[in-house]
């Protein structure tokens, strides 16, 4: 009876939240034109991170996924919050983007050929041979 209780809780999926996900009633009480920047970091924190190429941009991220056993985890929840401030540290909008809202990159796989030379083993081990003048005692 003990190994079976064993084996069943083994099965049982484990949730893990990672990232910061805001309060809905939070976010529901920030109004564009009127919420400043540090309302906004007193109801929801800190963001999880800020726009790079745009210093008024802060995002809230966070995911949800389920593991059962020893299998791969699965994605259930992917949101990212994202709340854009004007000039004025006031906010401008908010957007909320889901996995849905996600799109594939293609990557491009060139290779930048280099000048110089390719050498082989032997004239790697051996290049350096004789190109040093020795500098002893005169």
């Amino acid at each position: 009876m003990l190994i079976l209780l064993a084996t069943l809780s083994a099965c049982t999926p484990i949730v893990k939240i990672h990232g910061q996900e805001p309060n809905p009633e939070a976010i529901a009480k920030i109004e564009p034109g009127k919420t400043s920047r540090r309302d906004v970091q007193k109801a929801l924190g800190s963001p999880s991170t800020e726009a790079i190429f745009r210093t008024n941009v802060w995002y809230y991220m966070s995911e949800r996924t389920e593991t059962v056993a020893f299998l791969e985890p699965e994605l259930l929840e992917r949101k990212i919050v994202a709340i854009v401030f004007d000039n004025r540290n006031i906010v401008e909008d908010i957007f909320t983007y889901t996995e849905n809202d996600r799109r594939e990159v293609e990557l491009i796989s060139r290779v930048t050929p280099t000048a110089g030379n390719e050498l082989s083993l032997i004239q790697q081990l051996f290049g350096n041979v004789g190109r040093f003048a020795g500098s002893g005692p005169q």
